[in-house]
């Protein structure tokens, strides 16, 4: 019977691959330059650019690390699904167009292009250190993203971790050789829709399957009656604002971190925005809603009063997720959701290796050093830059599994992703609706941003006294702050060069007259 299982489960994902090689297959068609490969040729549909951005927002932190957050945290886990969805409603409502229409003016393929153009840079300086900040960052989270394959196939299917993350890194790396940005991208959307509805499923299925959709608050005060306590569960109220600040200042993060934003870049018209919004945020409130009651009703069913959590669903619950499936699905489904891990997994990885590759392709060897360079000849030099930071990110992982065994899942990946986000998003957003900005600011905001990242998270959290309470707030938030700071203080002091802000404003003005003319037409369709 062991053996029927494990055949059923292999084959279930040999059949999941085959379509992600289709999919690359189907995609190599459409790549005949560099905006192609890094962009999607800027005509990409709302449907495939919002579920490939949220499907690359959340990665396999969704699916193993919320679920195992919900199971710890109970009740107050909610609150990184409310910062989410105020992350994503902010970006998609208020950013989304106005970076689209800037970056389409510049002709930007890459977020450093884009930072470049916007403050008419005359050195190399800021697309350095851009460049440098994504691969660093990037390479960590992907990292992080091989160590959770190799969790998954080692929790799910009984395979050795390592040998799991080099499978999870050979079949990304072969769909991206052959499809670039387009089959990240089209693979993103079959991947999201597996994530959504298997996310959303699961739990109803667990939910009937315990107490036909009763008790789960008194199962909750059974175990521990601080798990039902939303404001956070300790008895110090400062610890307990801190906590909610660190769970919920992780939307910050979708505001303006490049994997999300070349989405928008990739999108065909600002019209597109306006539908793909809704589609993020429903696809962000379910799917992260369902994380963390998955993780709850798991804590509910596996553990007693008493009993060390961890010691029962893995170090920070992240076992609750492989436990709760093969609980309560029959082997087929449970192939199908190894699936959806791998999913979520693959759908981060694609794109951040997508991303750092560009930095080192475009913004490193051919703007700088090789200006003349053919596309065809940089599409080369593409994969092979991609080849070696995937090896580097495995080769850190296996180190992770193995020097760090003790290492909570969650908080790994969201020190990769608050790293990208501390640094660009402040950047991105004073960019957007700020003319006083400089060149010099934004400088300043990214080398601030990257370290107090790693200020907080290895000095500050140790202090005697308040070391605590920054583990709890964890490094985005006072990190964005400090980079939004000083970026601010900089540019005050140095301000940016007119001929930036005037083109800025030429931008802007065409945008709102674009938008007018957009509101007539309307107005008069509907009329008639």
């Amino acid at each position: 019977m062991q053996d029927e299982n494990i055949i059923i489960k292999v084959a279930v994902l040999a059949g999941y691959v085959g379509i992600l090689f289709l999919i690359g297959i189907l995609a190599s068609r459409r790549i005949k330059s560099m905006s192609d490969y890094y962009v999607g040729g800027k005509n990409m549909g709302f449907w495939a650019v919002a579920f490939s951005a949220r499907a690359t927002g959340e990665s396999g932190w969704l699916l193993i690390g919320l679920t195992g957050m919900g199971a710890m945290a109970g009740y107050s886990g909610y609150w990184v699904v409310a910062g989410e969805l105020l992350g994503v409603f902010i970006s998609w409502q208020f950013m989304a167009k106005r970076f689209k229409r800037r970056s389409d003016k510049y002709g930007a393929i890459t977020i450093p292009d884009y930072l470049q153009s916007h403050f008419k840079s005359q050195t190399h300086t800021l697309r350095v250190i851009a460049a440098a900040v994504l691969v660093v960052f990037v390479t960590i989270y992907v990292a992080s993203q091989m160590d959770v394959t190799g969790i998954a196939f080692d929790s799910m299917l009984g395979i050795p971790y390592e040998w799991g993350a080099l499978i999870g890194f050979v079949i990304v790396l072969i769909y991206i050789f052959i499809g670039g940005f387009v089959a990240a991208v089209w693979s993103d959307l079959f991947q999201g829709v597996l994530m959504f509805f298997g996310l959303v499923l699961l739990p109803i299925v667990i939910w009937f399957s315990m107490d036909h959709g009763t008790g789960v608050t008194d199962g909750l005060n059974a175990i521990d009656p601080t798990l039902t306590q939303v404001m956070g569960r300790s008895e110090s109220g400062w610890m307990n604002m801190f906590t909610i600040l660190g769970l919920s200042m992780i939307g910050l993060g979708f505001l303006g971190s490049p994997q999300v934003y070349v989405r928008f870049m990739s999108i065909k018209s600002e019209k597109e925005i306006d539908k793909g919004k809704w589609v993020a945020l429903i696809f962000t409130l379910l799917t992260d809603a369902a994380a963390v009651t998955i993780g709850i009703l798991g804590r509910i069913y596996f553990t007693k009063e008493g009993q060390d959590p961890e010691a029962i669903l893995g170090t920070g619950g992240e076992d609750v997720l492989s436990m709760v499936t093969n609980e309560f699905l029959p082997t087929v489904l449970v192939a199908i959701f190894i699936a959806i891990v791998l999913s979520a997994i693959m759908s981060t990885i694609d794109s951040l290796l997508i991303l750092a590759s560009s930095a080192i392709t475009r913004d490193f060897y051919q703007k700088i050093f090789k200006p003349d360079l053919k596309d065809e000849d940089l599409t080369k030099f593409s994969r092979i830059a991609t080849v070696i930071m995937a090896l580097v990110a495995l080769g850190i992982a296996i180190l992770l599994y193995n020097l760090y065994p003790e290492r909570k899942i969650f908080w790994v990946m969201i020190f990769g992703w608050s790293g990208i986000a501390a640094t660009f998003c402040p950047v991105i957003i004073l960019s957007l609706f700020w003319k006083g900005y400089s060149e010099r600011g934004a400088i300043a905001s990214m080398i601030t941003g990257f370290v107090s990242v790693i200020m907080f998270k290895f000095v500050f959290s140790e202090l005697d006294g308040i070391g605590p309470y920054f583990v709890q707030l964890d490094v985005l938030a006072p990190s964005f702050a400090m980079a939004m700071i000083i970026g601010y203080i900089v540019s005050k002091i140095y301000p940016p060069r007119p001929e930036a802000v005037k083109m800025i404003e030429e931008i802007d003005a065409a945008g709102a007259e674009d938008a007018k003319k957009s509101e007539d037409n309307s107005v008069i369709d509907s009329g008639s």
